[in-house]
């Protein structure tokens, strides 16, 4: 990947603690009550911050060795634990509750975005297996060979890799060639059937479907009189001590409140002033949240039984509740065993009133009632190792050993669990993420191909009834900025809109106008051709643009600002892929150093009418810069 201007000094969580240590109690709560609305100084003139320039950016280098040892945590992502094939090369699982997750923003990580797996965790003190993308480890797999070579539909795709002197030279050449040649992302075209677009009030970051809103010619959200924005408050950072890492994954959006995953615990703010509204307790730590909510405002978690401690650093994620973001309630809590210990899952999602859970032991699912729908069967040769959810159900059945394994990309029906169609991938693709299940796209590495940890070389557009595949994208890693977790998360992808049988995906920064300036653009692919639509919806000089996710047949996208700017959100219109702009940060020294501290790969997004959170996915111990740390920061416009 092409490197910025490095961000400013940040103390990255040092060495591996097990996560809430022996002496924290599990009362040890972030502060009950944000500072008072408005945040940093919003009239303090803009100074150099983030990212002025200095120094022209430096070539990428080489990612340093893993430990192998305690006490440091290893780089590498965490192994799998409870149900997984002994004897094999193993993909990772959760780590305290959660899947290993990337350094910060350009390699460094940035306060609560840890590169390394807490001690304790599963995967403590163990490396990757062979032939496994390494996701987590800094600079894996930067460009070393010959430029890969965009497949035609239905052959492998990827290529060789590049060196790194050679790297920079390629980028600038692949940035003027999608240029001209125009854009890659894909969307659906909505249904104008009114249901809800719970991509706007699941934690975000992610590429999601759209649900209909505002049907494919526009969305619901409309650009104010002024899209200037203040801050309207800040969740101050939990207290952790020691050298822990604890998972804090999980953020949703109401007509009334902005809801966020604590230290064993998840919160309602009023989404304007911050203040708490409700609590509702958990005797451990959250490992997974579901991205979507029901009609309802109901949503699904993960979480461990107890604490952990020293003698027992994982409780295991055995525990499926569901939450009413409304009433701030915990409605029930389940859990699936097939005549042992209670299993531990990895994934969890929702689709229309049915919670889905995944894991390496296999798949099971409730209604939004309590009632077990079906759970994992001993006598089945294969396993559904996750789900994903939102208008549709798919599941990602996974059979045959490591190494020859077949990914079965099925859609179900979300009340009995029976297949509607199925897709077989090719034996080589041993893991792959649902990036929208309608249309169904499909992401994957084929044969570790993507060369930069991304966990993507291709995407697949399949037919939900049928089952055949539509097309395949070829999406090369040194060109395109999306990621995915398919090898822990089977639905968590960022930097991915799908909406109006389109594709929409970020390129790859480059160099920009000014000197040292870096941009990007957004591109679109048709998911019935594949080919790319030619539309292109360029950042602008010093900014990097994402998708967060549709509206209608809009997509709305997150500027990361330059050195002397706020960041944007932006609506680009499905047809022309003209920009509107629906808020701007503001631009002073304090709050950008608020706002570059988070990024759309590592961090929540979440955008919906002139309001924007920005959230934490880890907390950890505070750096010793002194600097304020926060776990959330919502802005929003007049």
């Amino acid at each position: 990947m092409t490197q910025p201007p490095p961000p400013p000094p940040q103390q990255p969580p040092q060495g591996g603690g097990f996560g809430p240590p022996q002496d924290q109690p599990p009362q040890d709560q972030p502060p009950q009550s944000p500072p008072p609305a408005g945040g940093p100084n919003l009239n303090k003139a803009p100074e150099p911050g983030y990212g002025y320039p200095q120094t022209p950016p430096a070539a990428p280098q080489t990612p340093p060795a893993a430990p192998q040892t305690p006490p440091a945590a290893p780089a590498g992502p965490p192994q799998p634990g409870y149900g997984y094939p002994q004897g094999a090369p193993q993909p990772p699982q959760p780590g305290y509750g959660y899947p290993g997750q990337q350094p910060g923003p350009y390699g460094q990580p940035g306060y609560g975005q840890p590169p390394t797996v807490p001690y304790g965790q599963p995967g403590y003190g163990q490396q990757p297996g062979y032939g496994q993308p390494g996701y987590g480890q800094p600079g894996y797999g930067y460009p070393q060979g010959a430029m890969p070579q965009q497949p035609q539909a239905g052959q492998p795709g990827g290529g060789g890799k590049f060196n790194a002197q050679v790297a920079i030279i390629v980028a600038a050449v692949v940035a003027i060639a999608l240029i001209i040649g125009g854009g890659v992302w894909y969307a659906k075209s909505g249904d104008g059937d009114g249901k809800k677009d719970d991509t706007a009030s699941s934690s975000g970051g992610t590429g999601g479907s759209d649900d209909g809103k505002g049907g494919a010619s526009g969305g619901e959200e409309k650009a104010p009189a002024d899209p200037g924005a203040k801050v309207l408050f800040q969740v101050p950072a939990p207290e952790v001590k020691n050298d822990s890492t604890v998972v804090v994954s999980g953020s949703w959006l109401t007509d009334k409140a902005y809801v966020k995953s604590g230290i064993a615990k998840i919160v309602g703010y009023d989404r304007d002033k911050g203040t708490e509204l409700w609590t509702v307790p958990l005797p451990g730590p959250v490992c997974q949240a579901s991205r979507h909510v029901t009609d309802d405002n109901k949503t699904a978690i993960l979480y461990q039984p107890a604490m952990p401690t020293k003698a027992k650093p994982s409780q295991g994620c055995s525990q499926i509740a569901l939450i009413d973001l409304d009433g701030g309630k915990k409605l029930w809590t389940k859990t699936v065993d097939t005549g042992g210990d209670p299993i531990s899952f990895n994934n969890v999602t929702i689709s229309g009133q049915t919670v889905a859970v995944g894991s390496t032991s296999g798949g099971a699912a409730f209604d939004t009632s309590g009632k077990l729908l079906w759970s994992p069967k001993t006598s089945d040769s294969c396993y559904d190792a996750g789900y994903g959810g939102g208008e549709r159900l798919v599941a990602v059945r996974k059979c045959g050993s490591y190494g020859a394994r077949q990914l079965h990309i099925q859609t179900i029906d979300p009340k009995s669990g029976k297949v509607v169609s199925e897709y077989k991938m090719a034996e080589d693709i041993e893991y792959a993420s649902v990036v929208s299940t309608d249309p169904l796209v499909v992401a994957a590495d084929v044969g570790d191909s993507a060369g930069d940890g991304s966990g993507i070389s291709d995407f697949f557009s399949i037919d939900n009834k049928t089952g055949k595949l539509r097309t395949r994208i070829a999406a090369p890693g040194e060109q395109f900025a999306a990621r995915c977790e398919g090898i822990t998360r089977i639905e968590y992808c960022t930097g991915i809109a799908v909406g109006a049988d389109r594709l929409y995906l970020p390129t790859e920064e480059h160099d920009g106008t000014g000197k040292y300036s870096q941009t990007n653009e957004i591109v679109a692919f048709d998911l019935t051709t594949g080919k790319q639509t030619g539309q292109r919806a360029d950042a602008g000089d010093g900014y990097t643009i994402s998708p967060l996710r549709m509206d209608g047949g809009n997509v709305i996208a997150y500027k990361r600002p330059p050195y002397d700017k706020g960041g944007q959100v932006v609506s680009i219109d499905g047809g022309s892929f003209k920009q509107t702009k629906l808020l701007e940060n503001p631009a002073t020294e304090q709050v950008r150093d608020v706002e570059t501290r988070m990024s759309p790969d590592y961090s929540e997004y979440l955008y919906a009418d002139g309001h924007l959170f920005m959230s934490r996915v880890y907390a950890s111990k505070r750096s010793t810069s002194g600097d304020e740390e926060y776990l959330a920061v919502g802005f929003g416009t007049s």
